[in-house]
């Protein structure tokens, strides 16, 4: 796929010039994945799961190019979804789903560069509270999408990988109680 491999180069470009730049990975991250995300949806119509592909390859771009700056992934996962929060409201496409998606490509993303996993799911989780604060969000609905997404990023890594996370939501997290949907477990009652 040439368009998702060009998204993600141009992210991770991007991202590595702003923070050689001014040495600031939260703004790096927010500005680049809003910017890129903006500029792809409005230029491709992006809906769907055409939309999360998008939302993935942005943000595995700015923790691949934050890593590869030398830089604290885990300020890119939390800036990163702010961009994600930022960047599909400014073009009218409901949040939630795109916040899942993100959390997922971060957990991923930062399995590839080594990054410890559950501080960067917290840190994408934070990324989704502030976000939804700013723009007057329901902030305990953008934790729950971010902390849902980031397990299942987890689950597609394998191993600890899951326990990682899920102990790293356990906690209030900047004051918001996170509730982890998983509705890919059946919900069927034994008896």
């Amino acid at each position: 796929m040439p368009e998702q491999k060009r998204i993600v180069e141009t992210v991770k470009s991007g991202i590595i010039d702003s923070i050689r730049g001014t040495g600031e990975v939260v703004d790096a991250a927010i500005n680049t994945v809003s910017g890129t995300l903006v500029n792809t949806i409005k230029g491709t119509g992006a809906v769907g799961a055409a939309l999360t592909g998008t939302v993935s390859d942005v943000l595995r771009g700015a923790i691949l190019g934050t890593a590869q700056a030398g830089a604290d992934i885990r300020d890119a996962a939390k800036g990163g979804v702010i961009g994600v929060i930022r960047g599909t409201r400014e073009v009218g496409v409901e949040a939630t789903e795109s916040i899942s998606a993100g959390a997922r490509s971060v957990v991923k993303s930062a399995a590839e560069v080594g990054g410890d996993l559950g501080a960067v799911a917290r840190s994408a989780v934070e990324g989704s509270i502030a976000g939804a604060k700013e723009l007057g969000l329901k902030a305990e609905d953008a934790a729950s999408a971010a902390a849902s997404g980031a397990i299942k990023g987890a689950g597609e890594i394998g191993g600890t990988a899951v326990e990682q996370v899920r102990k790293a939501m356990t906690d209030v997290i900047a004051g918001v109680k996170v509730v982890v949907k998983e509705p890919f477990k059946s919900e069927r009652k034994a008896g």
